[in-house]
């Protein structure tokens, strides 16, 4: 079926699924395929569970009218969100980065939302299905769509581009991210420049962070570029106050107080501020947008729990990410720290010397208490009393059982296969 056709059919739905246990009333579902499962044996029971038509690329499944074969499903639903991508014509803001995407695309949705009708990306749907998915998501009262997009190998950026047609777009940062898939550093930047090379190639806006030398650097003599950061040259200009714990800054003579803390996330409050500057929102609902977003999902939360404050990061990690947070955590005056920090996970032939890396300046730094999580963590070589070693996440379960925390500071920071987050159900 030609992808005019089939738009046609999705015109007449109220949503997309790929999911026959959250099926919505008169979707049309597209029959996926994974490697532990065959979505084409699901769409007799997406139709019955209220899908209006299912896509599906096996004849054997197509019995019924409102089933509709294609030669490739996945190929499908790509091609159908560039199609409808352009037919609705409306301005896309594309991000990547090694770190902090999700919560730089939280708040850039929460300042523009103060004055446009946003789809910004659910949760991190940012792949070659959730960038899709997130473009069908959009319809009509769209004023601007804001895509996320994710990548762990070369010219994986590159393709979402062809399917979202970005006019906008910016990099958070470059950091030791999915080395196992980039190769180093030089792989990773390469890898997430191909977003500044499609807009380049099309003469869109670029929003640079003028402080992250990397950004200046791979887009030196373009035009079309917004900057912002504390230097005279930035278009939209910004300074740290303070991140003792909440990230404080100045913008246009005035002063804001965010929920965020880490110094990190300073950059990643500017590129939200700028974009919200550049569309001309007002700067008091920016500052108000900033001031009122709450971090969620396990991201940079600051959460009590009894008797203790708990810094939680342990959405994911990785070797630039882990850092910046505990240098944050280093400077940040309180009373007794308590560490937990979980493997990090795809870095490949560099895993070994990238977790010692951590423990050297775990080592080399004054800090309580240190839980080290997990099979990499666990083969380092460790030379302080205070850092203690668990292979299994069971092993420390077992260990803070057995001894009470109480009164203390606690950051916690791994991967997300590490699922650090149950440290929590072990606090009192």
């Amino acid at each position: 079926m030609v992808i005019e056709a089939l738009y046609q059919h999705f015109l007449q739905c109220t949503s997309v699924s790929t999911d026959t246990r959250k099926i919505e009333k008169d979707s049309i579902f597209f029959a996926l395929k994974g490697d532990n499962f065959n979505g084409n044996e699901f769409a007799k029971h997406a139709l019955e569970s209220g899908a209006k038509y299912c896509v599906v690329d096996e004849e054997a499944y197509a019995i019924d009218e409102r089933i509709i074969l294609v030669e490739n499903v996945l190929e499908s639903l790509q091609q159908l969100a560039a199609f409808h991508r352009n037919q609705l014509g409306v301005p896309i803001i594309a991000l990547t980065g090694s770190n902090g995407k999700t919560t730089t695309k939280e708040l850039i949705n929460a300042v523009l939302s103060k004055k446009y009708k946003t789809t910004a990306t659910l949760g991190n749907l940012n792949n070659h299905i959730g960038v899709p998915l997130t473009l069908l998501g959009m319809n009509g009262n769209t004023e601007i769509g804001i895509v996320e997009m994710g990548a762990n190998h070369p010219n994986e950026i590159e393709f979402l581009c062809t399917i979202a047609n970005p006019d906008y777009g910016l990099i958070t940062n470059f950091g030791k991210a999915h080395l196992e898939g980039f190769g180093s550093l030089e792989g990773v930047i390469k890898a997430k420049s191909e977003l500044y090379d499609y807009l380049m190639a099309h003469k869109k806006t670029i929003f640079v962070n003028d402080n992250d030398a990397t950004q200046v650097q791979q887009t030196l003599n373009y035009q079309h570029i917004h900057k912002f950061g504390s230097l005279t040259s930035s278009d939209t200009k910004l300074k740290i106050i303070d991140s003792q714990p909440y990230v404080t800054l100045n913008y246009n003579d005035s002063v804001i107080k965010s929920q965020l803390t880490g110094t990190y996330n300073f950059n990643n409050i500017a590129v939200a501020v700028a974009i919200g500057s550049y569309f001309k929102v007002a700067s008091e609902q920016i500052i108000s947008a900033i001031e009122n977003y709450i971090p969620t999902n396990n991201r940079s939360q600051i959460l009590k729990k009894g008797s203790n404050t708990i810094i939680m990061d342990a959405y994911n990690a990785n070797p630039t990410s882990m850092m910046a947070a505990l240098e944050n955590f280093n400077q940040l005056q309180q009373g007794e720290k308590i560490i937990f920090l979980g493997d990090m996970f795809e870095l490949g032939e560099t895993a070994e010397s990238e977790h010692q890396v951590i423990v050297d300046y775990l080592e080399k730094n004054v800090f309580g208490k240190v839980h080290l999580v997990g099979k990499n963590f666990y083969k380092t070589n460790v030379k302080k009393r205070n850092i203690e070693k668990f292979e299994t996440f069971d092993h420390l379960k077992f260990k803070l059982q057995n001894n009470r925390i109480t009164n203390s500071f606690l950051l916690i920071k791994g991967s997300r296969g590490m699922a650090l987050e149950r440290i929590l159900e072990l606090l009192s």
